[in-house]
């Protein structure tokens, strides 16, 4: 799937990771960690996005996240996905197809972007760039998803999140663009809720032997 394997990875740009001078993360780390922190101190956030599939395939929609540990992308037509994490598990849902896939928060990368504090003196931190108009933070835990990797992507000036990208174990990337961003809204408490029901039902046994 793009979220771990290739949907969540259907969740994070290329290109400007590579640009600029990379310091180390010791050098970097009182800006960089300013901005972690201040991102870390925004409980919710709304707004819409866009997202880049590794072959350049393009899609948008609108976003929701709460931290710790939850986010919903309602994609738009005509894709009929929905990705939501209740902060324990990512469900990935294709009201099209009538699948749903399952997969435990703390196996894929957006752990990292939805935890309640982004530490960058862990080893957790891979890299940390500075340039005038972006500061990149990269961050991994190899003994959770291996080679996965998620890079997120700041203004320097505001400290605002604007893009981020997952790298999956295959290295290829999926990057989504933030815009219309708001801060400190109030979220229903439903818009994270995973019906579990449903994906017993769509994964059961029996159902996917009808389905061969």
């Amino acid at each position: 799937m793009a979220l771990v394997g290739g949907t969540l990875a259907t969740l994070a740009v290329a290109g400007m990771i590579g640009l600029g001078s990379a310091t180390s993360v010791f050098a970097a780390s009182d800006t960089a960690q300013k901005i972690a922190d201040h991102f870390s101190s925004v409980s919710t956030m709304t707004g819409e996005f866009v997202q880049f599939g590794p072959k350049g395939e393009q899609t948008g929609g609108k976003f929701f996240l709460q931290r710790p540990g939850k986010v919903r992308f309602n994609y738009e037509a005509p894709s009929a996905y929905r990705v939501i994490s209740d902060g324990k598990n990512v469900a990935i849902d294709n009201s099209k197809l009538n699948t749903m896939d399952m997969y435990p928060l703390s196996k894929t990368p957006l752990k990292l972007l939805l935890g309640e504090r982004i530490d960058l003196s862990g080893a957790k931190v891979v890299s940390v760039k500075e340039d005038s108009d972006l500061t990149t933070i990269k961050l991994a835990d190899k003994s959770v998803f291996g080679s996965s990797t998620i890079t997120m992507m700041f203004d320097p000036k505001s400290y605002e999140l604007r893009q981020w990208t997952i790298t999956d174990s295959q290295g290829k990337d999926t990057t989504i663009m933030i815009f219309n961003v708001k801060q400190g809204v109030s979220i229903d408490p439903a818009t994270f809720k995973v019906d579990y029901e449903r994906n017993l039902e769509l994964n059961s046994p029996s159902r996917r032997q009808k389905s061969r």
